[in-house]
């Protein structure tokens, strides 16, 4: 029973970036990059997991990997510390949508590295730098990919 469903949702999974990856190929170049670029990889790795439930040995059961939390640590400090990733991240798409991709990635590393990681100044700043001018650089600079301003940036004019 867990062949035939790990292998349907394969051909599931082929099917779906197949229809993707081929309607991506008629638009123009900067439109079709995201779907060619996970598109194609999606259907080759899902191609291999069909390949490997049809052509893999069946007399051996491997056993499943169980999901366990963390024993090391107490159970409350795994939910603080779960709090506060999911924390960081929500606040991240509030910063997207209030300022904009252009400011809320460096607006993001810093605090973090401020606040989270308890950095220095230099080197929170010289890495925010970094961070900012890669992501302008990449792009904005060599993609031409034009980032909406926030709806804070928007409303303020």
């Amino acid at each position: 029973m867990h062949n035939r469903a790990s292998l349907g949702l394969a051909i599931a999974i082929m099917v779906l970036a197949g229809w993707g990856t081929l309607s991506a190929l008629a638009w123009p170049w900067k439109a079709k990059l995201f779907p060619l670029v996970i598109g194609i990889p999606l259907f080759c790795l899902a191609a291999a997991e069909a390949l490997w439930i049809v052509f893999g040995r069946r007399g051996t059961r491997q056993a499943a990997a169980d999901f366990q939390l963390s024993t090391d640590q107490a159970p409350e400090v795994a939910r603080r510390r779960t709090a506060i990733a999911a924390a960081w991240t929500v606040g991240f798409f509030v910063l997207i949508v209030l300022l904009g991709f252009q400011i809320a990635v460096p607006v993001l590393v810093f605090a973090y590295l401020k606040l989270q990681g308890k950095e220095g100044w230099i080197f929170t700043t010289v890495f925010t730098a970094a961070v900012w001018a890669f992501f302008y650089g990449l792009f904005d600079l060599l993609l031409h990919l034009p980032f909406p301003p926030g709806v804070l940036l928007e409303w303020l004019g």
